[in-house]
């Protein structure tokens, strides 16, 4: 049986192994303000070795394993492993994670790591994609829970541009 979801114990568990990565998918669009349900945290790591290696460090910690693989399978979370993949799903003890490397519909690393928001999520501040980044990936996804997803991060970004326009000028005397 997987372990519960604990999002905010998975974010300060990378942040604590000094992962640098983006969080994409639907803890993304939630904490957006989006109301959706899901089930795992979707993450985009840096590509970089140290940043795998440091990756391959807390997965171990966690005791990541494949998802949906029933026989023991060995699963080496290293540098050169998480490099050679795309999309890896797995459980941990703090619940189920996906990696998604290089996410469909996004831009490259620097440029999704740049436009996304710091955003607080218990102990640490977290890097979380750009609405604008999490549509384009919804959209190049195509799923029917994706086009909803779209639906709920385009009316939150339209009520977002709303309150900046209307925020009341400051002026001093």
């Amino acid at each position: 049986m997987p372990a519960e979801l604990r999002p905010r114990a998975l974010l300060e568990h990378l942040s604590r192994h000094g992962v640098d990565y983006v969080v994409i998918g639907g803890i993304a669009a939630v904490l957006h303000g989006s109301e959706r349900n899901t089930f795992d945290l979707d993450v985009c790591p840096a590509q970089d070795a140290v940043n795998l290696d440091a990756l391959g460090k807390a997965l171990l910690d966690i005791g990541a394993r494949l998802r949906g693989i029933d026989e023991d399978v060995a699963f080496t979370p290293d540098g050169r492993t998480l490099g050679g993949v795309e999309i890896l799903t797995l459980d941990t003890a703090l619940g189920p994670l996906d990696l998604v490397m290089r996410p469909p519909g996004a831009a490259s690393y620097d440029v999704l790591r740049r436009r996304a928001e710091r955003m607080e999520t218990g102990s640490v501040a977290v890097l979380v994609a750009s609405i604008d980044d999490l549509i384009a990936m919804k959209t190049s996804s195509d799923r029917s829970k994706d086009r909803e997803d779209v639906e709920r991060l385009e009316a939150l970004a339209l009520l977002r541009r709303r309150l900046a326009r209307d925020r009341p000028v400051r002026t001093t005397d």
